[in-house]
């Protein structure tokens, strides 16, 4: 009796990839971004019924259309680039550090006490100096609090680090009650209106030079911190096993808090950056969601620094031109978040098909 081969059926599986070459993945990061582009774009021909085209140039506009959008969209990308710089260090040691906005608000608050308390006491190139200082010290404090419960107790960092985050805006609230002006506002207002004192200064001319030159130094310290220093391989190699780190007569504990240290300053330093080169004020919503932004920067990046500079830069630009169409069409405010959120939705979307495959498979069934 003779076999046929029929009813050919084709089976898809999820494999994880092996490996994946840089072109590739960034191949498909970038499809990511054309295709939230396209998805974007039908939104707001829903919602307004305008060219998608105009719109995209509105985007543009808002973000670099003119000097102080410009300079506005360079100084938020700055801020959200050094918090992801912050939390690489911890990342990479898979210590999930989500108190990032946290670790801000406690060297916002830092910076805010600095500049209301010693503004008048010392000269204003001093009173930064020391501003840096207590906002580093300040954020360093607030992760060393979950790395010293994780390396002696084995607690959760992830839940640890995102309850501090409710205790900082709590410790925010106290001191606009404290400091509140005029009194019965329930704000601090802004701080040294008059004298400037705590204020960041031009530098070469530019508004936000010095956080420019602090960002860069940051972003290059810690580059090289991570790819050639032996507290770099050794956050490595705890990252990837524990038990190979201490086999290999690495302190687990002392880098696990060493490294959460580096992490919580360098985010607190942020802080200062935003209260004392940007707003002038502190409030519970200093940090404004950049900690957990700032993952997606660090995630997306591979923990690259460099490589977190155009990611930043790209994500702000979108959010600022974001907020110009919504003013610009009349919309609900809101409506810049559905476009960041759609942009956000791809892009973490697509690391999945970076790490995992699609494998097609025919399965062949024999009759009589």
């Amino acid at each position: 009796m003779s076999k046929e081969t029929a009813n050919n059926e084709v089976f898809v599986r999820m494999t994880k990839r092996d490996t994946i070459s840089k072109k590739k993945a960034w191949s498909i990061r970038f499809l990511a971004i054309v295709l939230s582009l396209i998805v974007s774009a039908l939104v707001i021909v829903a919602i307004t019924h305008k060219n998608p085209i105009q719109v995209y140039l509105g985007i543009i506009n808002g973000a670099v259309g003119k000097n102080r959008r410009l300079w506005v969209t360079i100084r938020e990308a700055l801020t959200l680039l050094l918090i992801a710089i912050g939390l690489t260090p911890a990342f990479k040691m898979k210590f999930w550090n989500i108190g990032a906005e946290g670790q801000i608000l406690m060297g916002g608050t830092a910076a805010a006490a600095m500049m209301i308390y010693f503004g008048d006491a010392m000269p204003n190139w001093l009173l930064i100096l020391v501003i840096f200082i207590a906002s580093s010290l300040a954020g360093m404090l607030w992760g060393l609090l979950p790395a010293v419960f994780k390396a002696y107790y084995n607690t959760n960092e992830t839940l640890f680090t995102l309850m501090l985050n409710y205790v900082a805006m709590q410790i925010v609230t106290f001191c606009i009650v404290t400091w509140e002006n005029p009194a019965g506002s329930n704000t601090v207002g802004i701080i040294n209106s008059a004298s400037s004192k705590g204020w960041f200064g031009k530098v070469f001319g530019l508004q936000y030079g010095l956080n420019i030159i602090i960002v860069l130094v940051m972003t290059l310290a810690v580059y090289l911190y991570m790819k050639h220093s032996k507290h770099g391989y050794e956050i490595a190699v705890v990252g990837e096993s524990q038990h190979t780190a201490r086999y290999a007569g690495i302190n687990v504990k002392r880098v696990i808090i060493r490294t959460m240290m580096i992490s919580g300053a360098i985010c607190g330093l942020a802080g200062s950056i935003i209260v004392s080169g940007a707003s002038h004020t502190i409030s519970t919503s200093t940090a404004g969601g950049r900690g957990f932004t700032a993952i997606i920067v660090a995630w997306m990046s591979k923990f690259n620094p460099l490589a977190m500079i155009a990611v930043s830069i790209f994500l702000v630009f979108m959010q600022q031109g974001s907020i110009q169409i919504a003013s610009q069409y009349g919309l609900n405010e809101n409506a810049s978040d559905i476009i960041t959120g759609i942009l956000l939705f791809f892009l973490i979307g697509c690391e999945f098909f970076i790490n995992y495959k699609l494998e097609f498979r025919k399965n062949s069934k024999e009759v009589q």
